[in-house]
């Protein structure tokens, strides 16, 4: 994406679970929904099915190859690895945890089903955590597609590696609020935030006159999978009540990809009428706005194996790509950045986790890393719908 500015600070998911994983001098614990750090460009039955190992090297494959070459790494050194799973996706499922666990008494995967106990649902919360102090919660599951990066790191056994990150330079004399939070609800324990919780104290903390800018793939308000629908408006309930209370803007990105979800488009929509609300009213001392646009990523179309049944499809990306995968909210003063879809599933059904701060270093660059994809060229707006005359 020649035409999305870079910011500053901002590192690469390769890099960073290379470093987790080559730092590690005692324990590591991952938490993931599925495994394809390998690319399968010649399993008839994979996403990646047909394409050339140059054009695979392109897409960022070495690089999930390195991360798990780093994790037979640390196995090796004999550092304590406990995964907890979700069952996976054909066509290999578990395939690369279950050999990274086989023969190496030091590694233990537990895959859970929630389906047992919640009726639908999956872990879908991506998090590392090296030595039990360093964490990493990542958007991205652990695929291929979605760790492309930068330059491998030197020496893959123990990696040293400056990390120039928001807070860096920043005294550690300054404390700063930080919470975890956590979904679905039953798995807090009554001890812990819930997830959603956690979005909507985000939503709700912009000061008056201030900016919420809010990133996700998926937005749904109502469940997907469950059997009985849902109705779901606490997001949307959260957004209007702050453009009208606070007069607040709030900027919403939507990824626009080839799983886009139909019936998305009209809770957006419903979302924008919001507007017509806010000065619908001569009573109404309404300033406040929300701006919604998709996030087009180019090729999202031209996703899926390059072959089929010995066939050219005229496909120019690995399936599950080409998708603006991040999930986070800014506001003036705290971000939240989490695992999980903005639809009612990811937070009542799913295993999905948030981080959240007060941190000014972390809310300035995430607050630019939104700006940079909301006004680069790769943004299209929803169109709102008419007022009645």
């Amino acid at each position: 994406m020649p035409h999305l500015r870079r910011v500053p600070g901002v590192l690469s998911t390769a890099d960073v679970l290379q470093w987790l994983s080559g730092n590690a001098t005692k324990s590591l614990d991952v938490l993931a929904q599925y495994w394809q750090f390998l690319a399968q460009p010649k399993n008839p039955k994979s996403g990646d099915y047909g394409y050339s190992e140059s054009e695979m090297v392109r897409f960022g494959a070495d690089k999930g190859q390195r991360v798990y070459k780093a994790l037979e790494k640390a196995a090796d050194r004999k550092i304590k690895i406990r995964i907890v799973q979700h069952s996976g996706f054909a066509p290999d499922f578990d395939k690369e945890s279950a050999d990274l666990a086989a023969g190496r008494p030091n590694v233990q995967n537990v895959t859970l089903l929630f389906g047992d106990w919640w009726g639908s649902g999956v872990v879908h919360a991506k998090v590392w955590i090296s030595d039990k102090k360093d964490v990493s919660p990542l958007p991205p599951s652990v695929d291929v597609p979605y760790v492309d990066g930068y330059p491998s790191l030197a020496n893959p056994e123990m990696l040293d590696f400056s990390f120039e990150t928001p807070g860096y330079k920043s005294s550690t004399k300054e404390h700063h609020l930080s919470y975890l939070s956590y979904a679905p609800p039953e798995l807090s324990f009554d001890k812990f935030q819930a997830d959603e919780q956690g979005w909507l104290d985000t939503i709700k903390s912009v000061k008056f006159g201030g900016v919420v800018r809010i990133s996700t793939m998926d937005w749904l308000g109502q469940s997907q999978y469950a059997t009985q629908t849902v109705f779901w408006p606490s997001l949307s309930s959260a957004i209007s009540e702050v453009i009208f209370s606070k007069n607040a803007t709030v900027r919403i990105l939507v990824a626009y990809w080839t799983h886009f979800i139909p019936n998305t488009e009209k809770y957006l929509k419903s979302l924008l009428y919001s507007n017509i609300l806010c000065t619908s009213s001569s009573y109404n001392h309404c300033m406040g706005k929300v701006e919604i646009k998709y996030y087009v990523v180019p090729g999202y179309n031209k996703t899926g194996p390059a072959l089929a049944q010995g066939a050219a499809t005229g496909n120019r990306y690995p399936d599950f790509t080409r998708v603006n995968h991040g999930k986070y909210a800014v506001s003036d003063v705290r971000a939240n950045i989490g695992t999980s879809n903005l639809i009612w599933d990811y937070f009542y059904t799913t295993a999905g986790v948030s981080f959240g701060t007060y941190s000014p270093a972390i809310v300035s660059q995430l607050q630019d890393i939104f700006d940079a994809d909301w006004f680069s060229p790769y943004t299209v707006p929803v169109k709102p719908l008419e007022a009645s005359a």
